[in-house]
């Protein structure tokens, strides 16, 4: 499968989703190794015009779900994604519409995660998002622990 058309499977996979859709959630673009959504102010705002803690931690969430899913449709393979696990630090509000990135998690090894995934049937890998201030640096930062559980 190309990258072309694992971008385009992505976002059917997040339309189809009503709560990521409602969201107004896009696939902005998959490079380095890096997966990158984004979701309008307008949809995700709270009551102090600021962006809503709930949309951010989703946003990133979808953005680890994505790139693990992302990345087993380019090496062919089909399995369930779940986030098992994860920690969330707020560190500055948003006044801009939500740009969200995800990559793996330092010292992570997808060709393990794989080789794992084919074996046991199962595996994990820590992935890193945030949340980007428009200034510079993050809104919002994730750690998590997805897992993978192929399909028979």
């Amino acid at each position: 499968m190309s990258a072309e058309e694992a971008l385009r499977e992505l976002r059917e996979y997040y339309r189809g989703m009503p709560p990521v859709a409602a969201m107004g959630v896009e696939v902005d673009g998959f490079q380095e190794g890096t997966l990158r959504l984004t979701a309008p102010l307008s949809a995700n705002v709270n009551d102090k015009g600021n962006a809503f803690g709930g949309s951010l931690t989703s946003l990133m969430t979808v953005a680890g779900w994505g790139l693990v899913t992302l990345k087993l449709r380019l090496a062919g393979l089909k399995a369930e994604v779940y986030v098992a696990d994860s920690q969330i630090r707020y560190l500055a509000p948003l006044y801009a519409d939500l740009v969200a990135d995800a990559t793996f998690g330092e010292g992570q090894s997808w060709e393990a995660f794989v080789d794992t995934l084919v074996q046991r049937g199962r595996a994990r890998i820590q992935v890193e998002a945030r949340v980007l201030l428009p200034e510079g640096g993050s809104a919002t930062t994730l750690a998590g622990r997805f897992v993978a559980i192929a399909k028979r």
